[in-house]
């Protein structure tokens, strides 16, 4: 969708912002550019909309050389967000939402009715933030206003300057979260310019490292943070990239421990003895659906006495189980699996299908995430899928 070839920018004083670069953004794909303050990354974005004209080189839009193309059309065609958002006071959200549609001729019946819809795709219900002024929001909710009118007018190709760079930590990480999932409702083809590398690694299908002018590692997330190409990469993204890499790592049904299960209406007997035989500690309890209720230790199990005034040969395991908070779907990322493990100070979290029928597939265990992060690095480095790569583990020594 987007193609450089060898462009620079050389400014009058001799001075290059972007070197010979050559790399292509597939359509669909987001690709944040990612570097230091006057590394070239913004020279490299704001290229693509000419607002700065390269000096060498050539970039293609869906196969077209943009430089036989009319500037202010070819801006009509590319949404565009930066940090500060740039709505104009003086118009309502909706109005504001609306602007390049009506700048393309749109009537306004139909441009009004393409920012609502978009208002409310990026979570601001139109009927409640339509009629504001951007001075009656808050920085997180214009920052959404600026997404959803750069989207208006439904452009193939989105270009985004650090958007989210002037919100405070916590709206900025919804603001991510939001964007995902709007990114995974429309598919636009993104350049997303930002100075932080989590939020790189974080957003982007893949990363583009800057150097001076240079793109020193072009590369999906993971492959970043665990074969940084150059020491330069390597410091840019820090000692601590083993623990960036648990956000772009997902939990795989391989990945999984299988404990001892047990159903909520099982006896307390057969339960103990099925712990009892695999020497199991615990065991996950299960609805007669195979959904997570929680767990229930072997000590419960097998104390003697009566639970809620139930002879214990009577009870079943619901009379001893514990719910289970602690869990996750499937493909969740390792971040989240230690993130809920640390939450519910928890030595395992249950996992989940995902899938609408959440269906209990097995627990991960601190080991088993550590080993999940070992073996997607490993498999990183040879190219093949991480359930083919073994890894030594404390087990095997």
């Amino acid at each position: 969708m987007i193609r450089f070839e060898h462009v620079t920018k050389r400014y009058a004083d001799g001075t290059t912002a972007v070197d010979d670069l050559s790399f292509e953004v597939a359509e669909g794909e987001l690709v944040t550019l990612v570097g230091p303050s006057g590394c070239g990354k913004t020279t490299t974005m704001k290229m693509v909309n000419r607002l700065i004209e390269p000096t060498e080189g050539r970039i293609l839009l869906g196969g077209e050389d943009i430089s036989t193309v009319d500037p202010v059309e070819l801006r009509r065609r590319i949404g565009y967000v930066i940090q500060q958002v740039g709505l104009f006071p003086h118009k309502t959200v909706l109005d504001n939402t609306a602007t390049v549609p009506h700048l393309l001729g749109w009537q306004r019946k139909k441009a009004r009715a393409r920012a609502a819809e978009l208002l409310d795709l990026v979570g601001l219900d139109p009927s409640v933030y339509g009629d504001r002024y951007p001075d009656q929001l808050s920085g997180g909710q214009r920052q959404r206003v600026g997404v959803a009118r750069a989207l208006a007018a439904d452009p193939p190709v989105l270009l985004m300057d650090e958007p989210f760079g002037a919100v405070d930590p916590v709206v900025r990480e919804r603001l991510q979260n939001e964007f995902l999932r709007l990114q995974s409702q429309v598919r636009k083809t993104v350049l997303f310019v930002t100075h932080d590398i989590e939020e790189a690694v974080r957003l982007g299908d893949r990363i583009a490292v800057y150097g001076e002018g240079r793109i020193e590692q072009f590369d999906p997330p993971a492959a970043v943070l665990g074969s940084p190409a150059t020491p330069y990469v390597a410091d840019f993204v820090g000692a601590d990239r083993g623990l960036k890499r648990l956000s772009v790592t997902s939990i795989e049904a391989g990945d999984l421990e299988q404990p001892p299960v047990v159903h909520l209406d099982d006896t307390v007997g057969r339960a103990a003895a099925r712990l009892a035989a695999e020497g199991a500690r615990w065991a996950v309890v299960l609805d007669d659906a195979e959904h997570l209720h929680g767990w229930v230790s072997a000590d419960a199990l097998t104390g003697a006495g009566t639970a809620g005034g139930v002879r214990k040969g009577e009870a079943t395991v619901r009379d001893h189980a514990r719910h289970m908070d602690a869990w996750l779907p499937v493909g969740a990322s390792l971040k989240q699996a230690f993130s809920t493990m640390l939450q519910h100070d928890a030595g395992w979290i249950a996992v989940l299908d995902g899938a609408g029928a959440d269906h209990f597939l097995g627990v991960l265990t601190p080991a088993r995430l550590h080993e999940a992060l070992r073996r997607s690095t490993a498999a990183e480095a040879v190219g093949a899928a991480r359930a083919e790569v073994e890894v030594e583990t404390v087990a095997d020594v």
